[in-house]
């Protein structure tokens, strides 16, 4: 797929990948979570199988910054709970991925003892959380890095904006005897991506969940990117569950030792929006 931002010269490149039998007729839908800018873009899909390239289509999409936006939104909150896992994705560029787990669904499957929850954060085991597994064929210092979408800062207030941080916080459970580390970044999306690592932790914690603050003070469009990073052997996997974003600063008793600053200066932002746009195809059958 490639999309044309209007006025734009530029194609951007997205691969699809569809696994199983394409049916004539079938929905297939994809979130683009990369838009920047509220404007019209060109798709061009291009169907790619075994036997090459197909006819291409064209369609143009549009989005809006206010239809689909709740003015009033302040907050971001994320249980892991729906199928879309609140629209995070897998970074492609990482060695292994997050899974989505439930104690349910950990026990209908082979797992490693004495590493790993037993419940989600808030004591269900019917509830989900993201975690990593470490068990073979993983390597020692391989890393699972799981990106938030992109949130956008609103413009200035014209009568003078005040300058306001955001708190971050998340439950993690970091339990066996070969935990790595996990860490968290923000990534500034601006003309250059600027990514720093604004939370870091290491080591055995105990079986337990546990929640972690860190001030945000972004400037431009941003993400989360939290990054799993595979311990010495199997018994280290790491669990992250109810994940949040508030306006307004952490509070000071909350915020522990290892948070790092997240960027560098006070921020003029007022509030976050969320991004995420669904395009919805159907596929059209070629025949070579």
């Amino acid at each position: 797929m490639f999309l044309l931002q209007a006025g734009q010269q530029r194609w951007w490149e997205h691969e699809i990948t569809v696994s199983g039998t394409i049916h004539k007729g079938e929905l297939i839908s994809y979130n683009l979570t990369e838009l920047i800018k509220p404007e019209a873009y060109e798709v061009r899909l291009t169907p790619i199988t075994r036997f090459g390239e197909g006819d291409s289509t064209i369609r143009v999409i549009k989005y809006s910054t206010i239809a689909p936006i709740n003015p009033h939104l302040r907050e971001f909150h994320c249980g892991f709970e729906d199928d879309n896992i609140c629209l995070f994705t897998q970074d492609k560029n990482d060695e292994f991925d997050w899974t989505k787990q439930s104690a349910v669904t950990r026990g209908e499957s082979k797992y490693t003892p004495n590493t790993g929850p037993s419940t989600d954060r808030s004591g269900s085991k019917h509830g989900f959380y993201m975690y990593i597994e470490t068990s073979r064929p993983r390597e020692k210092g391989e890393k699972a890095r799981l990106l938030s979408p992109v949130f956008n800062v609103a413009p200035k207030n014209p009568y003078g904006a005040t300058n306001t941080a955001y708190c971050f916080s998340f439950y993690y459970h970091m339990y066996g005897k070969h935990i790595g580390a996990l860490n968290v970044y923000l990534r500034l999306k601006g003309q250059t991506i600027i990514e720093n690592q604004i939370w870091t932790l290491r080591g055995n914690q105990g079986e337990r969940w546990s929640q972690a603050h860190v001030n945000l003070y972004p400037t431009t469009l941003f993400q989360i990117i939290i990054e799993g990073v595979r311990g010495d052997s199997v018994e280290g996997d790491i669990a992250i569950d109810d994940i949040s974003i508030v306006e307004g600063e952490c509070m000071k008793a909350d915020q522990p030792s290892n948070n790092l600053r997240s960027a560098a200066g006070a921020a003029t932002v007022v509030h976050i929006w969320l991004f995420p746009a669904t395009f919805l195809f159907f596929v059209i059958s070629h025949r070579r």
